[in-house]
């Protein structure tokens, strides 16, 4: 009886454990996994600029571009392995913000070309940036871009990555700028249900956030936001686990920003999608 009694515990244990496994294996086929913005998002990417001469810029190294190079209202072309998009060089208007579907383990797009913004526009009146070179620097995974003119200074920063901060655009025109972003057709603004943040996104596993500092939203819609940002202020973007964080909004900072805005510790993420 006492063996019985035992074989009959065994065989129990044995189907409980089966049962387990393949609770696991059911549950691991139907639950994405976390898009966290990590290194392996930007893996073997880096960008290279095409000048409106046709002269490709490539390498990690810098550049100083002269204006007789640049026409007025030309365009270069950044294009990364995971990130494409141009840029207008009398402004820094950016145009056709597109992932490209590379083959990524936290790919956003299921490998396929996605266009998420039209355009990214500062209103720089009647000014331009046509009198000053264009600085172009290429870093690892990164291109930094500064020009100045009868307008002052705007930079912008990108990652070629396939998630998490990949764009940033900061104006110091000693005055306030208006910033208009225009989303891609398919690509619609939400507010995220789990966390009450507005994010972009195109029904599916993409998600996006502008990241505003010293920025105030003037209006919204569906497909465009119009933001006012101060003078060395700046107007950022994030994609996948970065834009759902439940994280406080950045401070009122123009200078030396990055040390005193570190995340201290980790930020919980609400949206179940990305929380694994």
């Amino acid at each position: 009886m006492a063996r019985s009694l035992l074989a009959h515990h065994r065989s129990t244990g044995l189907l409980l454990v089966v049962a387990l496994l393949l609770l696991a294996v059911a549950t691991s086929t139907t639950t994405p996994a976390a898009q966290a913005a990590t290194s392996s998002g930007c893996l073997n990417g880096d960008f290279r600029v095409t000048l409106p001469s046709g002269q490709v810029l490539s390498g990690n190294t810098s550049w100083k571009i002269s204006p007789s190079a640049l026409p007025a209202n030309s365009r270069i072309a950044i294009r990364g392995r995971y990130v494409e998009f141009d840029v207008d060089v009398s402004t820094l208007a950016a145009y056709n913000y597109t992932l490209t579907g590379a083959a990524n383990p936290e790919d956003l797009t299921g490998g396929v070309r996605t266009v998420l913004f039209a355009s990214k526009v500062p209103d720089l009146g009647t000014r331009n940036l046509n009198s000053g070179e264009l600085e172009v620097k290429l870093a690892p995974q990164s291109l930094e871009l500064r020009r100045s003119g009868s307008a002052g200074k705007m930079k912008i920063q990108a990652k070629d990555c396939a998630t998490g901060g990949i764009f940033q655009m900061e104006p110091e025109t000693g005055q306030n700028t208006t910033i208009t972003h225009t989303l891609a057709a398919g690509m619609f603004y939400f507010k995220n249900p789990y966390t009450g943040k507005i994010n972009f996104g195109n029904g599916g596993l993409l998600r996006g956030k502008d990241s505003p500092q010293v920025a105030t939203r003037l209006s919204q819609t569906d497909t465009v936001t119009v933001w006012s940002v101060a003078s060395g202020g700046r107007m950022g973007g994030v994609l996948g686990e970065d834009a759902v964080e439940s994280s406080a909004g950045a401070s009122a900072c123009t200078q030396n920003c990055q040390a005193q805005n570190q995340i201290r510790g980790s930020v919980p993420v609400d949206d179940p999608y990305f929380n694994s």
